[in-house]
């Protein structure tokens, strides 16, 4: 040993002995470096999907609240000092998923993954990230079910949001069209305007996008026009929705909004009706 230690005789062996067991070392440590690296591939995979789901959620609740700048811009310059109190983006909202669409045809019904065990109420408006989807319709304990705003037993107050014109969206029975057979021939609209919420039957909150006016045709012999829209919302497509509850000085603006013109009707009979408290019927289906 000592002539080993000092002349370096046995070192070619040394080294291929060490050559010899370096397989054994391998296996002995194989079961460990595996059983951490699939430890560590879990760790990193649940929390990725748990931040992506944090973060779509994210995504989804800011897209829904930036929906009403536009309509902000439009009646900051039309009504300036009643800005505080036309649009108010504060309301409380939940999303929740859906488990299922109706496949009949003739009706626009889908069933979600929430209900009175949190706080679902029959007539709740349903958005997604682009615009108004519907209403709750069918509230159970677990889930619920909602009619789509292209149902035809629906009606939705409108406006558009280029001039404050109102009227009613009726849903056509087609999954990508709403018609809007209430809007006068002489009436100042046109394709590509922007149809809005009223907020007018208490219903849904004032300000959200509905639909945009793809088509309008003047008939001189009726004496209305007889104007289609695309829905906003992706009606066909979303997966995640947010129900909405409308904050205490929005559902009391709406209220005063629908008796001022309930009022301004027995006052004027011959006004052409606007969608006031029959819309609460219409929209229900």
């Amino acid at each position: 040993m000592m002539m080993d230690h000092r002349q370096n005789h046995i070192k070619s062996l040394r080294a291929g002995l060490s050559v010899l067991v370096y397989p054994l070392q391998l296996a002995v440590e194989m079961p460990g470096a595996v059983s951490e690296w699939f430890r560590e591939s879990l760790a990193t995979r649940r929390q990725l999907q748990e931040e992506n789901v944090s973060l779509r959620t994210q995504l989804l609740m800011l897209k829904a609240r930036s929906q009403k700048l536009q309509a902000l811009e439009t009646e900051n310059i039309r009504l300036r000092e009643l800005l505080d109190s036309s649009f108010k983006i504060g309301e409380r909202v939940l999303v929740a998923e859906l488990m299922s669409v109706n496949l009949d045809p003739y009706k626009h019904q889908v069933v979600i993954n929430k209900g009175e065990l949190d706080k679902i109420y029959p007539g709740q408006p349903i958005l997604d990230a682009d615009g108004i989807m519907g209403q709750v319709v069918h509230v159970g304990p677990y889930t619920s079910t909602a009619v789509l705003i292209t149902d035809t037993a629906h009606a939705l107050p409108v406006q558009v949001n280029r001039n404050g014109i109102r009227t009613i969206a009726l849903g056509s029975g087609t999954i990508n069209r709403l018609e809007l057979p209430y809007i006068p021939n002489n009436a100042d609209i046109q394709p590509g305007d922007l149809l809005v919420s009223s907020g007018l039957g208490g219903r849904f909150p004032p300000g959200y996008p509905v639909a945009v006016v793809q088509g309008v045709q003047h008939d001189p012999g009726r004496p209305f026009a007889a104007v289609i829209a695309t829905p906003s919302a992706q009606l066909n497509r979303s997966r995640e929705i947010l129900l909405v509850w409308p904050d205490d000085t929005s559902t009391l603006e709406m209220k005063a909004a629908t008796q001022a013109e309930e009022q301004q009707l027995e006052d004027d009979p011959e006004v052409a009706p606007e969608p006031l408290a029959a819309d609460e019927e219409a929209e229900t289906p």
